[in-house]
């Protein structure tokens, strides 16, 4: 494929885990972390690009969490969005200071905090040139933030899903376990659930499959890697 400084991609959905933003601390947010994230998410959007995004929340509150409080699932996934919503404004924040206006939409409503999240409103958002981010998870318990970001890439009408993770893609196995683990540069939905490789779980997997969205799974953390991939590079996975 050539590449050069035209977009690949016009629109985008871009998954974070809310880990992501902790860094090597697992938990909290790390402010040259965040820092960082943001630069390599305006880089892309100075090239026009239109930047939707849903973060996740587990350096704040995961679901083990709850279970081991004795907090039943719907209430500790209730808990989680809120946590989302948190992770967003700060991501919100960093990038605002960049000069990249930014917006958060909640599927909670919590006036004071964020707009309600509606399509209309995010479609807005973007045609404006404001990177939206999609907070609250789908403001439903018993959906993972990873079935949040399918369903607002679909919806949204993104050419493809970015999943940020800290390896450079998918594997045969587990590569910060398994030094046999092997590299997988391009599979198939089919495959991917055939063989259990469980980068994103099998809801958000059949969203995607169901309306031929691809998926790139990448290392956010190696430098220009996003903006690469944009771009046209063959970065991380493909899923398709």
């Amino acid at each position: 494929m050539e590449t050069g400084n035209k977009p690949h991609y016009k629109r985008i959905l871009l998954k974070l885990s809310g880990e992501a933003l902790a860094g090597p601390d697992k938990t909290g947010i790390s402010p040259e972390i965040i820092q960082q994230i943001a630069s390599e998410i305006k880089e892309v959007a100075d090239l026009g690009v239109e930047i939707a995004m849903v973060i996740g929340a587990g350096n704040i509150f995961r679901g083990a969490m709850a279970e081991s409080l004795g907090i039943n699932r719907s209430t500790g996934d209730f808990m989680g969005m809120l946590a989302t919503v948190m992770n967003s404004m700060a991501v919100e924040n960093t990038l605002e200071k960049m000069n990249q206006p930014t917006r958060v939409l909640t599927a909670i409503e919590m006036k004071h905090v964020a707009e309600p999240y509606t399509i209309q409103k995010a479609e807005d958002h973007l045609k404006k040139g404001r990177i939206v981010i999609a907070a609250g998870g789908t403001g439903h318990p018993y959906f993972t933030t990873d079935t949040a970001a399918s369903l607002r890439a679909v919806e949204l009408g993104a050419d493809v899903l970015l999943k940020a993770t800290r390896v450079d893609g998918v594997y045969t196995g587990d590569p910060e376990k398994d030094k046999n683990a092997e590299k997988i540069e391009e599979i198939s939905f089919i495959d991917m659930i055939k063989r259990q490789l469980r980068v994103m779980d099998l809801t958000a997997i059949s969203l995607c499959m169901d309306n031929n969205l691809p998926i790139v799974v990448f290392n956010l953390f190696e430098k220009g890697s996003l903006k690469k991939i944009v771009l046209g590079e063959k970065i991380g996975t493909k899923i398709f």
